[in-house]
């Protein structure tokens, strides 16, 4: 996949088919959306294209929209280079962007600037300033420009239309398991380890507290769960337990990230730490002292094991 950022000077004369959208997490959902555009290209005999932005559209038409993003810029543009798609053109968003309407859009970007001859919507999916029109309209417009306007088939599966809205709402409700069968791998965050107040290691669970490198990356609901966690950019995957939450036991006022890894005693502070999650293994609470809580811990890191094992 070629990763094109549109400037001022970007002009595209291959005629392509392409979509268009933010792609939060390149969910099944979006797979299946790309994968109908991948398969026309190839009818045609054209390139095909993944059209979307360098920031979340509402950053810029509410400045004070702070989105809890299911991937990074990074994780997405790996994400996306797994479609099969040729192209992915990224484009600047800005207030100039945000001020076009959909026929605007259409017509000054992706027919003049970009090329598409084949535009494949997403089934519920709308564009241009303030999203007022829909897709009659954006048929319509198509057809006087020379672009054929189509609607894709929604990705349903057990009952629910797979979007990002749908697996932001699983993983805040901790529902872990089934956010990473919509999204088809399982759900991952990164950062780098940084010093804590060491409760662990007066229990006998010393963690490694990990601080997010992306602050708009989504954080799961609080709780304990079962974990993989990759030491450095290439380590490897470490089996582990992660709690999410603030301490109730110790009367912890912030919100803290903390991963035990089982069967480890290297000292990582300062390494960079990925985690993909698992499974869900409780919700956090308040034990009488710490003696009841490392009692819980064993068991937390049993059944942590026992879950990664069966995977």
């Amino acid at each position: 996949m070629e990763i094109i950022r549109l400037t001022g000077d970007t002009l595209l004369t291959e005629p392509c088919v392409a979509t268009i959208g933010f792609f939060d997490g390149v969910h099944r959902g979006h797979r299946f959306l790309i994968k109908q555009v991948t398969d026309k290209a190839f009818l045609q005999g054209r390139r095909s294209a993944v059209i979307t932005f360098d920031r979340h559209p509402r950053q810029v038409v509410k400045t004070d929209y702070k989105p809890l993003l299911l991937s990074t810029f990074r994780e997405k543009m790996t994400l996306l280079s797994t479609t099969g798609v040729d192209y992915c053109i990224v484009l600047p968003f800005d207030e100039r962007m945000a001020s076009l309407s959909a026929h605007d859009f259409m017509k000054l970007i992706l027919a003049d600037r970009l090329g598409v001859k084949t535009l494949i919507t997403g089934y519920d999916n709308r564009f241009g300033h303030n999203r007022s029109e829909g897709f009659d309209d954006y048929v319509a417009f198509g057809r006087k420009m020379g672009m054929e306007v189509l609607q894709a088939q929604p990705f349903v599966m057990d009952g629910i239309h797979v979007s990002s809205s749908v697996v932001r709402a699983l993983l805040t409700a901790g529902e872990i398991e089934m956010a990473n069968r919509c999204l088809d791998y399982e759900y991952s965050m990164s950062g780098k380890v940084v010093d804590g107040q060491h409760i662990g290691h007066t229990i006998g669970f010393p963690t490694a507290n990990l601080q997010p490198e992306d602050n708009h990356k989504l954080i799961p609901a609080h709780g304990v769960y079962a974990v993989r966690a990759h030491v450095g950019y290439t380590g490897e995957a470490h089996p582990a337990m992660m709690n999410i939450g603030h301490r109730p036991t110790f009367d912890g006022q912030n919100d803290t990230i903390e991963v035990h890894l089982l069967h480890f005693s290297d000292n990582i502070y300062g390494e960079q730490l990925s985690v993909s999650f698992v499974s869900k293994l409780r919700d956090e609470r308040k034990f009488n002292n710490g003696v009841e809580l490392s009692r819980q811990l064993r068991l937390d890191a049993e059944e942590a094991e026992k879950r990664l094992t069966m995977e």
